[in-house]
């Protein structure tokens, strides 16, 4: 029962601070991710009259850790395609699973505007989905790798079991020589968020990789859900940031 309840406890202050991050404290970002369209069937979905009566748009679910010195928050980005003949698409853009870290600015407080990003490949979310209990893992990327600014910004991440094995410190530095800044941010998560992240990941891998196109493109019509494979990065290339 005393387990029971420090989980409805610490549930009940994880959706305080998730709150206060998406609505309050901060600017919220244009999130990215999995979409669904409403349709006639919302109000038996447990959504009110009013509620499904409100435009159709898209569904945002980030999933995201809050600790005592930084906050990170997941979510899939979709690929883009481009038409090379009528009726025919191929990949433009790839997707990623995009990592947003924040550090803490007080009191279950993130600064949004101090955010750093870090977005997984199709084969780094592959390595981080194999990962065991005792193995560790580090990417290395260049935002800038196909300009002539290439190596001015360098950004580090690095996953590493706890030495109890309870869980992992994922952590990212982020070097920029033009600002002579290097930025280290550490968000400890335990197993279970870690098992969620890679549950996430293996349902996501296949969307990223554009793969649902092919393969479940009829049946995701069908069901009433949309897929939104625009971002609102910049034009470099999702998987180089």
């Amino acid at each position: 029962m005393m387990k029971q309840a420090r989980t409805l406890l610490s549930s009940r202050s994880l959706c305080d601070q998730s709150k206060s991050l998406f609505e309050g404290n901060f600017k919220v970002s244009p999130l990215r991710g999995f979409a669904t369209r409403a349709d006639s069937s919302t109000s038996a979905r447990g959504f009110s009259g009013k509620d499904a009566a409100k435009p159709s748009g898209r569904v945002f679910a980030p999933y995201a850790i809050f600790k005592g010195k930084a906050a990170l928050s997941v979510e899939p980005v979709l690929p883009t395609f481009a038409r090379i003949e009528p009726g025919n698409l191929r990949i433009d853009r790839r997707g990623s699973v995009m990592m947003t870290f924040m550090p803490a600015s007080g009191e279950r407080k993130y600064d949004w505007e101090k955010k750093q990003l870090f977005a997984l490949s199709a084969t780094e979310v592959g390595s981080l989905i194999s990962m065991g209990s005792n193995d560790s893992s580090e990417f290395f990327h260049d935002p800038s790798m196909k300009s002539s600014n290439a190596g001015q910004v360098r950004k580090s991440l690095s996953i590493k079991p706890h030495a109890d094995g309870s869980g992992y410190f994922i952590s990212l530095t982020v070097n920029n020589s033009i600002l002579k800044t290097n930025e280290r941010i550490v968000v400890p998560v335990t197993t279970a968020e870690f098992v969620v992240m890679k549950t996430a990941f293996s349902f996501a891998l296949p969307h990223i990789m554009g793969w649902d196109r092919i393969l479940g493109q009829a049946d995701t019509a069908a069901q009433g859900i949309t897929l939104h494979p625009k971002t609102d990065l910049p034009q470099l290339g999702v998987e180089w940031v």
